[in-house]
């Protein structure tokens, strides 16, 4: 009876067995046109849980795991977190000004090939791209097979979004439009912020929540100066509130965006504590106006010291180079507030795995809801910062032990502040749209509260 059994199971496993071959054949077969009766979630599993296990610190620790989104090759309109009507404006309003023309009515470029995609200007314009890298982000996610975050996904249906994006290159409209030109009245830049306020206020999803649920970039802090108070209950796009008055920008409704970096990435050839001979690392404009007058008393204090590089720099004569190997051989990079709380240089130091240490009392910081900025960057307030031998106090008091703990976490977290296209999960485009949808909920309660008594006496 045993020896029957033992034949009924072989036989059962037999039939089993090449019933899945059967099955992973067809699957095969119709890879490139049918469609597959196996599960893709099961089919998955396994390299979902080992995926989120390499992932670990990196990001189930900085994203909470209700919103951490799911990478796919498709994305689907229900499974994205956040719901994207992009407005489609003229070209002349972004990637008209990368030079780029499209055929008769054609608004955007075919993105579907990522090398054939437009280029944003290089040099310090790269430093305020993010508009740019957003938008790419949302005209591939509707490309069947385009492998990317199903984070955000873009609708053409205006009743189905979560949010209305206005694709205007602000920051590139400031660096190369704000002069006036030949016989023009007013420059290019103003032009544009003038016909774009007339076009969203004609707009009845503008005119239904007084703009809330729009999305502006304006990341260069000049940006956008003259629209900026007649669009300041859209949610704004930011590098931090230094220009702006609190009515306008605030961390209620706005949403703060890494600079693009502009060294090159250490990657995964990080050098070690005793690779960095340099202590502490500044480069850049010393002489500065407003709260950056506090780069010109440091320089002062740290100049002589034997194991300090304190000078001056800008991206001429490779400079751009030298700081990429200057970053990289230091310790500790100085993050000092200049004409505005941030700058570039934090996020430089970051790819460059060199400890921020931010004197900057008043910076904003991307995504800060849910990345601690204590465990990778050293803080110290302007005041203690110009106390004689304060900082160096404190730079030449961490051990050896402790800056090795914050250099493996900023390993770990670079990957937030680059920007790519496409884009992958946990790059910065990603963690931008999973602040703009942490802000969601509560432009929704604002604009449904705002709304209770709307409808009534509208009818007879």
């Amino acid at each position: 009876m045993s020896t029957l059994n033992l034949k009924s199971k072989k036989l059962l496993f037999c039939v089993i067995s090449i019933a899945i071959l059967v099955m992973v054949v067809s699957c095969w077969n119709l890879k490139s046109g049918g469609s597959c009766t196996m599960s893709n979630s099961s089919l998955l599993a396994p390299l979902t849980n080992s995926t989120s296990e390499h992932i670990g610190n990196s990001i189930n620790s900085v994203i909470p795991k209700t919103i951490v989104p799911k990478f796919s090759n498709e994305c689907n309109i229900n499974e994205a977190l956040l719901k994207v009507y992009i407005y489609d404006l003229p070209p002349m309003f972004h990637f008209g000004m990368l030079g780029w023309k499209g055929k008769a009515n054609q608004t955007w470029p075919d993105v579907s090939n990522p090398n054939r995609v437009p280029t944003y200007p290089g040099g310090l314009n790269l430093q305020h791209s993010i508009e740019y890298w957003l938008i790419l982000d949302l005209l591939s996610s509707t490309i069947p097979g385009f492998k990317r975050p199903c984070t955000a996904i873009q609708v053409m249906d205006p009743s189905l979004a979560d949010i209305f994006f206005v694709p205007f290159f602000s920051s590139l409209s400031y660096n190369r439009h704000s002069k006036i030109h030949g016989k023009e009245k007013i420059s290019k830049n103003k032009f544009l912020q003038d016909e774009l306020v007339k076009f969203l206020s004609h707009r009845e999803e503008w005119k239904r929540g007084g703009g809330k649920d729009h999305f502006v970039p304006a990341h260069h802090p000049n940006s956008m100066l003259d629209a900026r108070k007649r669009l300041g209950s859209a949610m704004l796009l930011l590098a931090d509130f230094g220009r702006y008055p609190l009515e306008i920008a605030n961390l209620k409704k706005d949403v703060i965006a890494p600079y693009r970096h502009v060294v090159e990435s250490v990657g995964n050839e990080s050098p070690l504590f005793e690779e960095r001979p340099i202590l502490a690392y500044f480069q850049g404009a010393i002489y500065r106006k407003d709260g950056g007058m506090i780069r010109q008393k440091l320089y002062r204090l740290l100049k002589d010291e034997k194991d300090v590089h304190f000078t001056y720099g800008s991206v001429r004569q490779n400079g751009v180079k030298n700081a990429s190997k200057g970053m990289a051989n230091s310790k500790f990079c100085l993050n000092i507030a200049g004409d505005t709380p941030s700058s570039n240089r934090l996020f430089d130091a970051i790819v460059s795995h060199c400890v921020p240490v931010i004197i900057s009392d008043e910076i904003e910081l991307p995504y800060e809801d849910v990345l601690d900025y204590s465990e990778f960057c050293v803080f110290v307030r302007a005041t203690d910062a110009v106390r004689e031998r304060f900082l160096m106090h404190v730079l030449r008091g961490i051990r050896r032990e402790e800056w090795e703990r914050m250099w493996r976490r900023l390993r770990e977290v670079a990957r937030h502040f680059e920007y790519q296209f496409p884009s992958i999960e946990g790059d910065a485009v990603d963690m931008i749209w999973g602040a703009v949808h942490r802000k969601i909920s509560a432009v929704r309660l604002d604009m449904h509260r705002r709304s209770r008594f709307g409808g009534l006496g509208k009818s007879g």
